[in-house]
Order: structure tokens, then C-alpha cells, then sequence
């Protein structure tokens, strides 16, 4: 919401030192979020006066339509003599009122006017759009016209209040009364501590039978219609210089007088209105729910297929308009030469008569059904976003009086005696509440005389000693109950003046062991080079499928949301690949080719063995048995971390060729989360999507004594790659975070440094192709005993010395003794053991023996 500062002091007689940066820290003191304050006609610099066109001279010499024209401007140029223009516009004529900067003056931005010679003639100074201003778009396309009346030399800084102060205020759901200058103007006088000058309290005269017939068949969608009639509107009327201003200054364009009129009036008290053009009304107006299918052809020149739940106002013809939303085509105001939007065959006959005779609608309708409405058609109005927050109903009857008034003083007009007003049935809403519940909730004693005095200042009716009971204003429907009341009497009393207390922990708690894994393992991957790429957790089948998971795999098991973000993921993740995968697609077409990208964060695995959920309580807390049912029905929701490797994982230079990214550094990635449990895993071959076949490794570590799978790492199937439009060899490793803390010994123990030498001990051992070498290090590991410190795979070897389906694998074992330096008998009786132990259980024989 715009508001201008000097339409503010309208309503509010603020200090004349008073600017806008003023007031705007007081409204933002009182809880209104005040974006910017914008300093229109910021740097202009008069002479900017009135002329009237004497001459107009057309020069054809040039590639464009040139004029050179002659200008009255009285004494303003001190002179008296014809001032001498050139401009390219056409929309004025000889005769006309225009706006005319003579050399010496600034525009906005700097721009600095003087005498030049252009198109072979001399300029001194040139005739003003709207734009070049700083107005706004008046709808003109060219200069802007005045009305005739306005005298030759007169200051149009003044004439067209060109400079002023504008608040940009966004308003949130809660305050839609502050979508009115009605409505800022309250919170300014509260702020002030100074009377508001209420624009809606007007004589209005009561009901009666004589106005245009209304028959309301939904009072829920509407339970307030108020219309009244105009009659010998002068279809030539325009809107005056200072309405148009206004308009404009709020952020809207100029149309017509009568549109004008009612988009006034709803800026200044908050209460959307519409007016029809009475001749083309048939018969009574109705509010109803529409008939499915139906159509209408709104302001905007689109024709639009009904819902049954939309709310509809009628004639006896069917729809004329979306209640609250827009206004329907076929009884839009015409005015003279100008017509709010293109319409069917009468448009034409319609803007050359214009309209004489205007029905002011003015009603209060249901707030869910306007934002249904409006989002089921994608049409968001001004009068929407009114309604949708809140409006109130009893401004309905002082709008529509004072629109009336408007068109009888500004087109001519006459007011019919004829009131119709329809209104269901409702009393005020009350609260009853403790006079010193503010206190409490904000910590603060303000006492009864505060909270009452700030409760009326907002316009609630308030009585009672130590329990109160508040009569809620008709403005003010997001106050629904007693919390909202503590709300305005603390936001009133200053935010700013709450104590601020810093909260205590107790002792001895912190970050759980899970959290401080989950912790650790992103640092670990940072420190390794991934960069984090948090993504949404949802997924859809396509996904699913471009991972080319087999029909019945778990991860096609999904708990699917109610009301997704985006129909194309409508489901909870079941793994972190896809998102991760489409991280690194953006980034790699970004021109970032080298990457390495991690994510930790839960995946979704419902057993199909979960309850129905139960809908909990609001009027109390739930009970322990609620909540337990309402965790039953949960999805089992594991965290996982997950990686994604593509392009160089070590770069080239002067130390060497540098390397491409593999799928041993994915299985490198698991092995460093691993190790922040103090996991070690075990890494065998396996098959499983979204894995190339022969690059892909189980992860495996013993979890409560049992040798449980926790994760896959390798490189991806080349179908995959190219459905998701990744790089070409591109790894991926997962791992279940919950299984790997579960496979932890606790807490870390740091490796004892030893003051004894090492004693090295290679061996090769060939076993068939097919046996893991992962069962090979485990019989070695086993049958080395204690005295073994660590041992590694060095080298893989097959060929035809070796025997068809045989493979070679040379390890490096280390033994160390931790009181004694070890004898080589003794490294070479383990070794020999491990050995041993390996030939038993894989078949192995040493190589060359």
C-alpha cells in the first residue's frame, strides 16, 4: 500500500516538520513494516508553469514527425513574448493547456534545461509528458493535456503536486485495514498520540424501498450489499488534477471519472465498490453461487468458465460480475472517449454516448471464497487482495455515500432517493479477558488504565475492572481472541521497550550423539573438497524412473503429499540422488565441470504398516497417547549423506597430469563418513541402480554384531547419466548416517603412537576372479592377530601366467608390538598365519610358491 504523506494529513494533523522518514519510524515502531519512503519530484526545479499552445508548425524534413510550436506562458519567462518549442508528441492541438519547463529548471534525475538548437531550429525548453515528470502513467501516450481551465503562467509544481512524500507499505495478512488510507491514518494518530479524522464517518441516509431491487441467495459469501444510483452523470466529466494525482501516487492509472471515483474511495476507506452502468443492468442484482460451467467476460476482456463454488453477482440475464474479484464486461462503465477495457460488438456505441446513469455497488464478502475464487482463475485484483484479508462490512453503507457524492460533485450527477441494503443477521464479536493478561504474556506491568486505553485507541469498546470484556471493531476481524488483544497493547507500547532476556540452557545438555555425527560427517566432507548442496525434499515417479529402479523396489514405496508444491514432485524423497543429480546438472551447464557436492538430510520410508493419522486437538494439548498414535503414523525417516563426483578430481599442473573423478573416491567419501563413527567398512562388488553393474560397491558394517548393508558407492549406469543429463562417468555414493552411528563404538579414541618400529611384510596371493578381495583382507586380518597394525590392497593383477579366471592380490601388512620391538621370526609367524588362514577360507595360494 502507497500512501502519499499529504493525502495522510488529510486525516491526521501531523506537525508540519514532520517528514516522511518521520513517520515512518513511528509506524514501524507500532508493527507496520514501512518498505521505503519515496521522495517524489526529489531535485526538481521550477520554471515549470502552464502554456497554451498558440502555434503548431509541422516540419516534414526529418525521419520522424517534428513540431515546432509557439507557446503562451504569461510572465513566467520574463518576457511576456511567445516562448518557442520544439516537441515530437501529437496528441495536443492548438488551443490546449500544457505543462512547459523553461531553461534554468531541473527534472528529476538532474536533467537540466536550456535553450539548444535541434532539428535546425532553437528549443528554449520543451513541452512535459507524464513520465518526464515523475508521475506516473496517466494513460495519455504523449504530454500531458490539461483542462482548460487553468490559468496561462500558473506554477504546475503546485498545479500537479509533483513533489511529496510517499510510504511503500507492505502489509501483512493480519492488517488488511491498513490497505486504506482509512486504516494507516489510525495507526498514525495512535503513533501521535493525535485525533483521526475519520473518512468514514458520514451521514448515511437509512434504507429504503425505492433503490434498485437486490436479492442476496448466499448470505454466508455475503452478508452485507448496499446500492445506490446516479442519475445525469456528464458523460464528458474527467477526473480533476488532484484525484488524478492521488490515483497516481498510490500506484494506480487514471481511467475514467467514474472508475476513478470508486478506486478513490477504496484507497481512503478500505471498502471495494463497483459501479455499473444502469442501463445496462436487466432487471434486479442477485448474489449467488454459480452454476457449473457458466461463463463471463470480465473487465480484463477474458472469458471465463464458472465454478460452482465461485460466488457470482447476477442480473436476470445470469453472471455481471466475480464477487470481490472483477467487475463482468458487458455492464462496464463507458466514458466518452475512453473505455476501461475492449469489449464485444456494443463497446463502440457504448464509449461514443458514455455512461449517464451509474449503480454504486458497495458489499462485504466472504474472505475464503474471494481468495478461492481468485486463485481458482488466477486473478488477482485490488479488490481481492482486500477482501482476502479482511474489510469491513459496516464501512459498506459510507463507502457507497461517499462515492455518491464524488460523481454528484465532480460528473453533475444527482443522488436517487433510493437506498438498498441487505444485511444478515450478526452481533459484535467479544473477549472476554483478564486486565492483566498482557502483563503476563509480555513480562511487562502496564497496568489496566494502559491496556485499556491502548485497547480503545484501536477502536475496541472496553469494560470491566479486573476482567475485562472487548467489543472487537467491525475493521479489526483478525482479532479473534485474547492473545490478539495482548498483541496490540504490546506492539502499541513499543516493541523496542520489552526486556530482552537472554535464556539460560541447563547444564549438561547439548547436542545429542546423532546431531554431533550428523555434524561431523559434513565437516568431514567439506574438509575433503564437497561443497554442500542442500535441495527440496520431494521427488516424483519420473525420477524414480530416470534411476532406473525395478518395479518393486523400496525406494518406489512414497508417502505422497495432499497439496504438493509442483504436480511433477508430489512425493516425499526416498533417496538424496536426484536432488544431488540435478545440483550438478545446473551447475556443470553453468560452466563449472569439475564438481563434488554433498548433501545429509532425511529421506521418507514408509513400511505400509503405518496407521491413519488423527486429526489432534486445538483447544487443549494433546494427550501422550494422541501424539504416540500421531507418531505411528509416520514414515520411517532415516538421515542419510550422499555424494556426487564428476569431471577432475585432482587438477593439472605443473605436479602433474592431475586425475578424473572415480568410483573409488566415492567409496573414499563413505569410508570418511565411516570414520567419524569410527566405522570401518567393508567394500565388496555388487549390482544395484542407480550403479553401473560392474562399478558398483556394497558398503558394509557390523551393526549390533550383524553384518548389515548401510550404503552403495561407485559410478553411475550410463542410461542414468544420460536421463539425467549429467557428465559423462559421473559417481554417486549413499550412506544410512542412523545405521553407521548404530555400527559406532561411542566415542572416538584417539591412535596410540608407538616407540617401537614397524616390521613390513608384503605378500600376493592368487584366489579366482570371483572372490571378493574384501573376504581375502578379512581372513588376513583375522589370522594375523593382535600383532597386526594395518593392512592395504597395493596392487590387482590378472593375466594369462596366472591361469583363466585367477587374479593376483599383493597387500601390505604392518605389525607392531606395543612393549617390544618384534623379532622376524615373529612378523613372519603372523604372516604366515594370515595366510594360512586365507587359503582356508578363499582358496588362496601364494603367488609363485
Amino acid at each position: 500500500m502507497r500512501a502519499p504523506l499529504s493525502w495522510l494529513r488529510e486525516y491526521v494533523e501531523l506537525p508540519a516538520t514532520e517528514t516522511g522518514r518521520d513517520v515512518q519510524a513511528r509506524l514501524i515502531s507500532a508493527g507496520l513494516e514501512v518498505e521505503t519512503v519515496e521522495q517524489v519530484g526529489a531535485g526538481l526545479k521550477g520554471p515549470l508553469v502552464v502554456g497554451k499552445v498558440l502555434t503548431i508548425e509541422e516540419l516534414t524534413e526529418f525521419k520522424k514527425p517534428i513540431r515546432f510550436c509557439t507557446l503562451d506562458v504569461g510572465d513566467a519567462n520574463g518576457t511576456g513574448e511567445p516562448q518557442e518549442v520544439i516537441c515530437g508528441a501529437r496528441n495536443f492541438s492548438v488551443g490546449d493547456k500544457v505543462v512547459v519547463v523553461l531553461p534554468g529548471a531541473v527534472l528529476a534525475g538532474g536533467f537540466e534545461i536550456s535553450a539548444r538548437k535541434t532539428y535546425g531550429r532553437t528549443s528554449h525548453g520543451m513541452i512535459c509528458s507524464s513520465a518526464e515528470l515523475g508521475m506516473g502513467d496517466d494513460g495519455s501516450g504523449g504530454i500531458v493535456v490539461l483542462p482548460p481551465e487553468y490559468e496561462v503562467g500558473t506554477d504546475a509544481v503546485e498545479l500537479l503536486q509533483l513533489v511529496d512524500e510517499v510510504l511503500d507499505i507492505a502489509v501483512t495478512p493480519d492488517r488488511g485495514y491498513c490497505l486504506s488510507m482509512r486504516g494507516i491514518a489510525r495507526e498514525t494518530a495512535i503513533s501521535y498520540g493525535l485525533p483521526l479524522r475519520d473518512p468514514a464517518l458520514l451521514d448515511v441516509p437509512a434504507p429504503n424501498s425505492y433503490g434498485h431491487r437486490v436479492e442476496v441467495a448466499d448470505p454466508v459469501g455475503c452478508d452485507h450489499f448496499t446500492m445506490r444510483t446516479v442519475t445525469g452523470l456528464d458523460p464528458e466529466a474527467r477526473s480533476p488534477i488532484w484525484l488524478k494525482r492521488r490515483l497516481q501516487k498510490a500506484g494506480m492509472r487514471p481511467i475514467s471519472l467514474a472508475v476513478d471515483i470508486t478506486n478513490y474511495v477504496m484507497l481512503e476507506i478500505g471498502q471495494p465498490l463497483h459501479a455499473y452502468d444502469r442501463k445496462l443492468v436487466d432487471g434486479a442484482i442477485g448474489v449467488r453461487r454459480a452454476e457449473q460451467g457458466e461463463e463471463l467476460t470480465t473487465l480484463d476482456g477474458v472469458k471465463r468458465v464458472l465454478d460452482a463454488a465461485d460466488l457470482v453477482i447476477t442480473d436476470e440475464r445470469g453472471p455481471i460480475g466475480l464477487a470481490g474479484v472483477m467487475g463482468g464486461a458487458d455492464t462496464e462503465i463507458a466514458d466518452g472517449e475512453i473505455v476501461a477495457s475492449p469489449l464485444a460488438p456494443s463497446a463502440a456505441e457504448r464509449a461514443a454516448r458514455g455512461t449517464t446513469e451509474v449503480v454504486v455497488e458497495a458489499a462485504h464478502f466472504d474472505p475464503v471464497s474471494v481468495a478461492r475464487t481468485a486463485r481458482r482463475h488466477k486473478l488477482s485484483s485490488e479488490a481481492s487482495r482486500r477482501f482476502e484479508r479482511g474489510v469491513d462490512p459496516h464501512a459498506a453503507a459510507a463507502a457507497a455515500q461517499r462515492t455518491v457524492d464524488l460523481l454528484v460533485l465532480l460528473a453533475g450527477g444527482s443522488a436517487e432517493a433510493g437506498v438498498t441494503e441487505v444485511v444478515a443477521p450478526s452481533g459484535p464479536h467479544t473477549i472476554t479477558m483478564a486486565a492483566d493478561h498482557p502483563d503476563r504474556v509480555a513480562g511487562v506491568g502496564y497496568g489496566r488504565e494502559t491496556v485499556v486505553r491502548r485497547l480503545q485507541e484501536i477502536g475496541c469498546d472496553v469494560s470491566g475492572q479486573d476482567e475485562l470484556i472487548v467489543t472487537v471493531p467491525s475493521w479489526r476481524p483478525d482479532l479473534r481472541e485474547i492473545n490478539d488483544l495482548a498483541e496490540e497493547v504490546i506492539r502499541l507500547e513499543g516493541y523496542e521497550n520489552l526486556p530482552s532476556t537472554l535464556p539460560r540452557p541447563s547444564s549438561g545438555r547439548g547436542l545429542t550423539g546423532r546431531q554431533r555425527l550428523h555434524r561431523r560427517a559434513g565437516r568431514a566432507l567439506a574438509g575433503a573438497g564437497y561443497v554442500e548442496a542442500p535441495n527440496y525434499p520431494f521427488i516424483g515417479v519420473a525420477q524414480l524412473d530416470q534411476l532406473g529402479l525395478p518395479a518393486d523396489d523400496d525406494r518406489r514405496r512414497t508417502v505422497t503429499l495432499v497439496n504438493p508444491l509442483a504436480d511433477t514432485e508430489p512425493a516425499m524423497r526416498t533417496t538424496l540422488l536426484p536432488g544431488l543429480f540435478g545440483a550438478l546438472r545446473r551447475n556443470d551447464g553453468r560452466g563449472s565441470h569439475d564438481l563434488a557436492l554433498f548433501e545429509t538430510g532425511l529421506v521418507f520410508r514408509p513400511t505400509g504398516e503405518e496407521s491413519a493419522p488423527v486429526r489432534l486437538p486445538v483447544d487443549r494439548r494433546p494427550t501422550d497417547e494422541e501424539i504416540a498414535t500421531l507418531d505411528a503414523a509416520l514414515p520411517r525417516q532415516p538421515r542419510r549423506a550422499a555424494v556426487v563426483l564428476a569431471g577432475a578430481r585432482e587438477q593439472a599442473g605443473w605436479w602433474g597430469k592431475g586425475r578424473p573423478a572415480d568410483w573409488a573416491d566415492a567409496v573414499e567419501a563413505a569410508r570418511t563418513v565411516a570414520a567419524e563413527a569410527g566405522v570401518e567398512l567393508t567394500v565388496e562388488a555388487d549390482q544395484h541402480a542407480p550403479w553401473h553393474p560392474g562399478r558398483c560397491a556394497a558398503l558394509y558394517a557390523a551393526v549390533d554384531g550383524e553384518r548389515t548393508l548401510v550404503g552403495h558407492a561407485g559410478e553411475l549406469h550410463p542410461r542414468v547419466i544420460k536421463a539425467y543429463g549429467l557428465p559423462e562417468r559421473t559417481c554417486a555414493m549413499e550412506i544410512d548416517l542412523d545405521l553407521v552411528e548404530r555400527a559406532g563404538t561411542g566415542a572416538l579414541t584417539a591412535p596410540r603412537i608407538s616407540t617401537f618400529p614397524v616390521a613390513t611384510q608384503d605378500v600376493a596371493l592368487v584366489v579366482g576372479r570371483d572372490v571378493p578381495a574384501a573376504d581375502v583382507e578379512r581372513a588376513l586380518h583375522e589370522g594375523a592377530g593382535e600383532l597386526l597394525e594395518s593392512i592395504r590392497l597395493f596392487d590387482v593383477f590378472t593375466g594369462e601366467q596366472l591361469g583363466e579366471g585367477r587374479k593376483s592380490l599383493a597387500y601390505a601388512l604392518r605389525f607392531r608390538a606395543t612393549d617390544r620391538t618384534l623379532t622376524v621370526e615373529e612378523a613372519s609367524a603372523a604372516r604366515d598365519a594370515a595366510v594360512s588362514l586365507a587359503a582356508e577360507r578363499t582358496g588362496a595360494v601364494l603367488r609363485g610358491a
